[in-house]
């Protein structure tokens, strides 16, 4: 088992260097020197400002959403037992896209577009689950039906919102679609939602490696089969609309980061969990970094950037499981 901790150790130490390339690099790039300098408190005045007022909550919360985004793809393929499937693969993204915008139309801003984007998040995913269930049980495959056609549906009022929307209010919009970051300046709901996430889902990760290999094997091993899908489906849509809250639909991180280290270091969840958490901060924080500098001073959308980066990566997975 201490074998296993090295793939964790490696991730922290990926973590803390993604960290500090987020305090270093922007429109106005900081020598490491004065960052550790700032940090140890003995830099005040503008690098003050920049590192700890401007940086560092962006970084924050660009870890705590690539953390909540790949914790939550990871519970997600075990529970529809899909290597491929994604924190927004049941639609949860779409709800809290659309209640965004009514927020954004309406001139709604700050904490009350995050709580609206929660809301919508919330309740997609009781739709989703109301109707996958129905008057009966519900398998993963009927979820995962339901879930794409509910996010068919909240995509045709996406498109409906973005039609009627007013020019002046309609770039804000496309910005909080493609993924930002900029205006996230609170990261106590995500840190809190991440540390309470791992609390809920390492327990369980015997039962989830038992999952893994069948629902007849795990019944035969006396997993509660119903109550564990029940609760990953509840804790990573909870996760997953955190994390829509917080910067918008930022895809690929919840993807890739799990099913990369599934890749690199097996299945066991109770390293793959922390791992997928470590990787997709580490991910969202590098790909924000690349957002903020590119094309200094103007930003990108960190959607955009994950996108690109992602299917790439995506495509050569793909590629490689055929070859396989």
């Amino acid at each position: 088992m201490k074998r296993a901790f090295i793939p964790l150790l490696i991730l922290g130490a990926l973590a803390v260097v993604s960290a500090w390339l987020a305090l270093s690099f922007g429109s106005v790039n900081t020598p490491w020197q004065t960052v550790w300098q700032v940090i140890s408190g003995n830099e005040r005045g503008l690098p003050f400002d920049l590192v700890l007022q401007l940086r560092l909550p962006r970084a924050i919360n660009a870890f705590t959403t690539g953390a909540l985004l790949a914790l939550a793809g990871a519970l997600m393929q075990v529970l529809l037992r899909n290597p491929l499937a994604d924190p927004y693969v049941l639609g949860i993204s779409g709800g809290a896209a659309v209640a965004a915008l009514c927020a954004l139309l309406l001139g709604i801003g700050g904490l009350w577009l995050n709580a609206a984007a929660f809301a919508g998040a919330l309740i997609s995913m009781l739709i989703v689950f109301g109707l996958a269930r129905g008057a009966g049980a519900w398998s993963a495959s009927r979820l995962l039906l339901t879930g794409v056609i509910v996010a068919s549906g909240w995509g045709a009022v996406i498109g409906f919102l973005l039609t009627v929307s007013p020019d002046a209010q309609l770039r804000g919009m496309l910005f909080w679609l493609m993924g930002d970051l900029g205006s996230a300046t609170q990261y106590g709901v995500g840190v809190v939602t991440l540390v309470l996430g791992l609390g809920l889902s390492l327990p369980l990760a015997r039962n989830l490696n038992v999952m893994a290999r069948g629902e007849l094997t795990a019944r035969a091993l006396g997993v509660p089969v119903a109550r564990l899908r029940l609760g990953l489906y509840v804790l990573a849509s909870l996760l997953t609309a955190v994390a829509v809250m917080t910067a918008g639909s930022i895809g690929f991180i919840g993807l890739v980061a799990p099913h990369v280290l599934r890749l690199a270091v097996g299945n066991d969840h109770r390293i793959l969990l922390p791992g997928a958490a470590l990787f997709g901060g580490s991910l969202l924080l590098l790909a924000d970094t690349v957002a903020r500098t590119a094309l200094a001073p103007q930003q990108l959308p960190v959607g955009v950037v994950t996108a690109l980066l992602g299917v790439p990566v995506f495509l050569y997975l793909l590629s490689r499981a055929e070859r396989r």
